[in-house]
Formats: C-alpha cells, sequence, structure tokens
C-alpha cells in the first residue's frame, strides 16, 4: 500500500510539472489573435468596454457576428479593456488594449481551468469517502484531452461552461449529503452556477435538463426535498438566464439565434459521408489527421480534434491551409497522435458502461449520462441545423468540451473502481495512459 502511494506521489509530481510547462509555454507562445472566429469574440469585448463603466449594452449583429453568444466570458476581457485605456496612452487604444487584455484573459481561464480540476476532485473525494484531495486519475484523463489547451486560450464561453460544470458536480454531490435540506445560502449559490451555465454559452443550456429528469430517479422523501430545493433553484436561475434570451428574440428573432439562418431540421441537410466515418477517407485518421482531409465528416473531425489539432489552430495556421507550415509533417506526427489515442478512447468509452455499475451516487450519475445525451444530440441538432457544407467549419471539440469532460469524470470514476479490485492492471493501465500523454504533449503546444 505503502509502495502505491509512492507511486501515486511521483505520478502526480510528473504531471504537475508537465501541466505547469504547458501552461507556460502556451501563455508565453500563444495569442487570443489566433483562436476560433478571434476577431468576432475581441469586438464583442470591445464592443461591451466602449460603454463601460457608465452603462452595459450588448452588441448586435451588425457590430459582430458573435452576437448571439452570452455575455458572461466577454466581461472580465471588457474591464481589463477599460482598466487599460484608464492606464495607458496611445493613438489607437483599442487596438494597443487588446494584446494586453488578451494575456490576462488566459491567464485568468488558467485559473479557471486548475479550478474546475480541484472542484472535480473535490467531488469525487465526497463520492469516495476519500481522505485525499488529490486524484491521479481525474488529473490524468483531463490532462489527456488535447482539446482543453487550445479552448482555454482562446476567448470564448467554453471554458466558462466547464469552471460551472465541475462546480455544478461538486455542489450537487455537497447537497446530496445534506438530503438538499432547504437553505437559503446552498439554493442561492446553486442557482448562481445554474444560471451561469446559462449565460456562458448556449451549450451551456443542454446541461439543465438532466437536473429536472433525475428527480424521477429519487426516492420517497429525498424526491420531495430535491423538488423543493430544485424549483427554487431554477425559479432563481431562470431570473439569471431570461433576460437574454429573451434579448437576443427581440433583436434577432430568435432565442437561440445564429450568424446565419436556420434550415427546416431534415437528416438530408447533412450529406451520407456527415454521418458514416467507415469511408474512403477514413484511413486518413491514422495517416493525415489535417484540415482538408475529410470534409464535413463528423467522427473523424471530432476524433481527430480532441487528440490532435484537425484544424491546425495550434500546429500550423489560423487561417486557411495554404498559409500553414510544415502541416504535412504535422500530419505524419497528428496521425501517431491518432493512433496512440485509441487507449484513452477505449477507457472513456468503457467508463460509460461502468457508470451503471458503480456503487457511488445513483442521481449524480444519471445526471452525467443524460448531460452527455442532450450535449450531443444537441450539437448535432445543431449542425443539421446550420450545415457548412462542404468544409465542416462547426465541426470542433472545443464546441462539446463539456461532453468530453463529462466523459472524462466518468472515466476517473472507473479507474477509482478498477483500483480496488486489480491494482497490478490499474497501475498497468496508467502507465500506458501516461505514456500517450507524454507522447501527445507536443499537440498540446502552440507552434506559431
Amino acid at each position: 500500500m505503502l509502495k502505491n502511494l509512492y507511486l501515486d506521489k511521483y505520478i502526480a509530481i510528473y504531471l504537475f510539472v508537465c501541466l505547469s510547462y504547458i501552461f507556460l509555454f502556451n501563455l508565453f507562445n500563444y495569442s487570443i489573435f489566433y483562436g476560433y472566429d478571434a476577431e468576432a469574440h475581441i469586438a464583442y469585448v470591445d464592443y461591451i468596454a466602449m460603454y463601460l463603466p457608465n452603462t452595459f449594452r450588448l452588441p448586435l449583429q451588425e457590430n459582430t457576428y458573435e452576437f448571439f453568444s452570452p455575455p458572461l466570458p466577454y466581461i472580465f476581457p471588457a474591464i481589463i479593456q477599460v482598466v487599460c485605456r484608464n492606464i495607458f496612452t496611445s493613438n489607437d487604444l483599442v487596438s494597443f488594449c487588446q494584446p494586453i487584455y488578451g494575456k490576462i484573459t488566459q491567464i485568468f481561464q488558467t485559473f479557471l481551468y486548475i479550478s474546475s480540476l480541484y472542484f472535480y476532485m473535490k467531488t469525487l473525494k465526497i463520492l469516495g469517502n476519500k481522505k485525499k484531495l488529490l486524484n491521479i486519475n481525474l488529473l490524468l484523463l483531463i490532462s489527456i484531452l488535447t482539446v482543453n489547451y487550445r479552448s482555454f486560450l482562446m476567448i470564448r464561453g467554453e471554458p466558462y461552461i466547464i469552471f460551472f460544470l465541475s462546480l455544478l458536480l461538486y455542489l450537487f454531490t455537497k447537497n446530496y449529503k445534506l438530503n438538499f435540506e432547504f437553505g437559503l445560502k446552498n439554493i442561492i449559490i446553486f442557482s448562481l452556477v445554474v444560471g451561469s451555465l446559462g449565460i456562458s454559452r448556449q451549450w451551456g443550456l443542454l446541461l439543465l435538463p438532466s437536473l429536472a429528469i433525475i428527480l424521477f430517479y429519487f426516492n420517497g422523501e429525498l424526491r420531495k426535498s430535491y423538488f423543493k430545493f430544485m424549483l427554487f433553484v431554477f425559479i432563481i436561475s431562470m431570473i439569471i438566464i431570461l433576460p437574454f434570451y429573451i434579448y437576443l428574440y427581440s433583436t434577432s428573432g430568435s432565442a437561440i439565434s445564429f450568424n446565419k439562418d436556420p434550415m427546416k431540421f431534415s437528416f438530408s441537410n447533412q450529406p451520407n459521408y456527415f454521418y458514416n466515418p467507415i469511408n474512403e477517407d477514413a484511413l486518413k485518421i491514422f495517416t493525415k489527421p489535417i484540415r482538408g482531409n475529410f470534409d464535413n465528416q463528423l467522427f473523424p473531425i471530432l476524433y481527430s480534434d480532441l487528440w490532435g489539432d484537425y484544424w491546425g489552430y495550434f500546429s500550423f495556421t489560423s487561417s486557411n491551409l495554404e498559409q500553414g507550415r510544415n502541416q504535412l509533417l504535422i500530419g505524419d506526427y497528428l496521425a501517431r497522435v491518432n493512433l496512440i489515442s485509441l487507449l484513452p478512447t477505449f477507457v472513456l468509452i468503457l467508463s460509460l458502461f461502468n457508470l451503471k455499475k458503480t456503487n457511488i451516487n445513483k442521481q449524480l450519475c444519471k445526471y452525467i449520462q443524460f448531460s452527455i445525451l442532450f450535449t450531443f444530440f444537441g450539437y448535432i441538432w445543431f449542425l443539421i441545423r446550420y450545415p457548412e457544407i462542404p468544409t465542416g467549419d462547426t465541426i470542433k471539440s472545443t464546441y462539446i468540451l463539456q461532453l468530453f469532460h463529462l466523459i472524462a469524470f466518468s472515466a476517473a470514476i472507473y479507474l477509482d473502481d478498477l483500483r480496488e479490485k486489480n491494482f497490478k492492471l490499474y497501475y498497468s493501465l496508467v502507465f500506458l495512459l501516461l505514456g500517450v500523454f507524454t507522447h501527445n504533449i507536443s499537440a498540446m503546444l502552440s507552434h506559431f
């Protein structure tokens, strides 16, 4: 047992050193100007900042094509923009302050990432009735997701969704232990978290229905307590969420607007190759998984974007393929990344089946399962209503980062269970995953 604790210590130290290097390297080498739709997100920040601190106004479609995005992720950089323009002098303060608030926002969102890991571990600590907070399984399984490192360096809503999701899981578990006692403080805090999910990014709304559905998995008095608790939570959280979506409806004609007109829902909106991962391009996942090699193919792109860098926003280009540097050479490396990432993919998928068998909080497991389903099918619905043919530009793993975190959280539970049953198999698997993480580190680093 003592030997195992030493192993955990050395694994944790190795992961902390690697993560510190990745974070610092990317903070010094990646700019917010390289991100997805960077100019639109920056325009959103600058528009809000233009009216602060006297008033708060949201941009319209003519101000930025990210007008449909909820405002929460843009408030912090907008405040830094205001502070910057009051400290420095320049002929063009807006442009001058952009890289300053961009870098400070990247640092802030890195702390959001670290805080998310902390609350995930707090949740697992409560679930497993453990004495120590550190959970190397969670740390490894979240850290191995390459998509994290791009997402948290861009000005956008998904980092906030991840932070509030980690808080939601923690607060749910904590209140479950208290039998969802009606306490005003607990209700207000839970409501603020739920409300913040709704105004971080529209994808955050997909995490809310499961909170209602799992009511039917409670029994007796606990069901009554949960119903009463969540009734007030939903009332308060809707006060936070609804104003933005009412405003969006009044200004754009739809509460769930996007920057292009939707098509009537029909599976025929997308070609057959969008749904079918078995085609003539399939093997390119393990040969050249880079932009242009499987246009608008859902699963190959998601897989390659999750583990590698299909779109090249870290590796070779932030605008178009022709301007990329060494993308074909990088494609060889990313092919190996995709190949060895079959192992963590298998572990993540296997963990979903384990949720049905584990002895931990049944209701939380159901919440995770339903939220995964709502996120995935909600995203598919979006891709069918707003097809981007032929490129499939909206097929990005960042957009459903919450889904991968929920699965990784499930996988941490699975590895915790495996450790109790067969520690030799457990450590063999952990060291294999560490090998994958080590090999994939280059994909986690900015190459600009």
